[in-house]
């Protein structure tokens, strides 16, 4: 790997040293743009040059997808990943398509200091997610991040807060907001082709579990995985094969299971439809079947009711019988979108395949042809992204809501407004989690 470059005056040890030891969070989070000094043009408010060069924090399955579009304009400028494995193949791959040397690293922070990266791309398990999104903030890099945005509901919170005092551009992985189908959905919603919305019917897949990993028994981790970074912010405990990697979004300690894996899609554009970008519902309840066996912790099926105060109700559901994309039911029609799949009709039994309007014809909503390629306009025109921050953070906040009603097995009532649980002190353990040190959230 090669030396890296820097205007900072301390070594490379020196540098890491802080990080570690005056701690990364409250502390180090407030200092942290004093010790990321190699600002780039984003950074100090002037548009980027035409090339925006972006550095990808995290290189496994998703990571190597979301890479793809930018090989291909050659602009990929650096890649980090916590696995030897992935961060070779990740290189290798870069300076094939790009045909020059990419630098690489293994902690994320080295790659923020580089000058030549103007943004960032987080593909990391959603436990680091956020973290690592305000330190990209902090160290004036614009950032991508993969839904969703958040871990728990605090970490929104915080995360709305850094980007809007760096004055960043933030874009949502939820790229079906950039989709013909579910824009044209959305358009016609608001040109009341469907009348007054009541009811909107969310389906998510089941828990696509590998059976070959049952009773896989703790153990070491390999010698290519730096397991305790891997770890970050996260509770320690034993290495265990079936708990990384893509598997991951089963426990609890890294994810919220497919209520945030595909939840964080079909809820999104629900949350869209209703035009609740801003807000939210004000009660959740729901039930959840579990798995037998505890091979994984999140829920194997559910159902989970969302009440909005203008009297709306979003049903969720998982398992068997779920109609996975999302359906909107108003007093004249309804409107069924999912991938692929737009259909309109006069009851849920009666639905007809419609085309995608032409971008020409949307007039009520904002038109996003390509998420990655919108994400690189903002970071030149410094206007919001169509999956702003605030969007991420309010989607993420109803996939939270709703885990929290299935585990407490209680009605949460919610206050859009000052984002808090209405009477439910014994909920916030799940709504605010603490990080495990070093690592801490900062106080924004």
């Amino acid at each position: 790997m090669r030396k890296m470059k820097s205007n900072i005056k301390l070594s490379r040890r020196q540098f890491l040293a802080q990080t570690r030891n005056v701690a990364i969070g409250v502390g180090a989070g407030l200092a942290l743009p004093n010790i990321f000094m190699n600002h780039t043009r984003a950074a100090t408010g002037d548009n980027p040059s035409e090339v925006v060069r972006v550095g990808f924090i995290a290189t496994g399955g998703r990571g190597m997808q979301n890479m793809e579009f930018f090989l291909k304009r050659k602009i990929v400028a650096a890649v980090c990943d916590v696995d030897k494995t992935h961060l070779q193949k990740a290189r290798e791959r870069v300076e094939k398509a790009q045909g020059t040397a990419c630098p690489a690293f293994s902690d994320y922070r080295h790659l923020l200091e580089e000058k030549s990266v103007d943004a960032v791309l987080i593909s990391t398990p959603d436990h680091w997610h956020t973290l690592a999104a305000v330190h990209a903030c902090q160290a004036g890099k614009d950032v991508y991040c993969e839904k969703p945005l958040t871990l728990f509901i605090e970490e929104g919170k915080t995360l709305v807060k850094v980007v809007r005092n760096n004055k960043r551009i933030l874009q949502t992985g939820s790229q079906q907001r950039s989709d013909p189908r579910f824009r044209t959905a959305i358009e016609m919603i608001r040109l009341g082709k469907i009348g007054k919305i009541h009811t909107v019917k969310v389906g998510i897949p089941g828990v696509n579990w590998d059976s070959k990993l049952d009773n896989t028994p703790d153990s070491d981790p390999p010698p290519d995985l730096d397991y305790n970074m891997w770890l970050g912010p996260a509770p320690y405990r034993p290495y265990n094969k079936a708990r990384v990697h893509y598997f991951f979004r089963f426990f609890w300690d890294y994810s919220g299971g497919q209520m945030t894996n595909w939840g964080a899609h079909h809820l999104d554009i629900a949350q869209w439809g209703l035009d609740m970008d801003n807000s939210g519902p004000v009660e959740v309840e729901g039930t959840a079947k579990f798995d037998e066996k505890k091979r994984y912790e999140v829920p194997q099926e559910c159902t989970v009711t969302y009440t909005y105060a203008n009297g709306a109700k979003v049903i969720l559901r998982q398992g068997p019988g779920a109609k996975t994309g999302t359906t909107f039911i108003g007093d004249k029609g309804v409107i069924h979108v999912n991938r692929g799949v737009l259909q309109f009709g006069d009851s849920e039994q009666n639905l007809d395949d419609v085309p995608a309007m032409k971008d020409d014809e949307i007039k009520h909503v904002y038109v996003s042809k390509e998420h990655y390629q919108n994400f690189l306009d903002c970071i030149k025109s410094r206007k919001d992204p169509i999956c702003k921050v605030e969007v991420g953070h309010r989607t993420a906040t109803v996939c939270h809501l709703g885990n929290i009603a299935m585990r407490s097995g209680q009605k949460i009532k919610w206050d859009p407004e000052k984002e808090l649980i209405v009477g439910g002190v014994e909920h916030e353990k799940w709504a605010n989690k603490p990080y495990r040190a070093p690592w801490k959230l900062p106080v924004v």
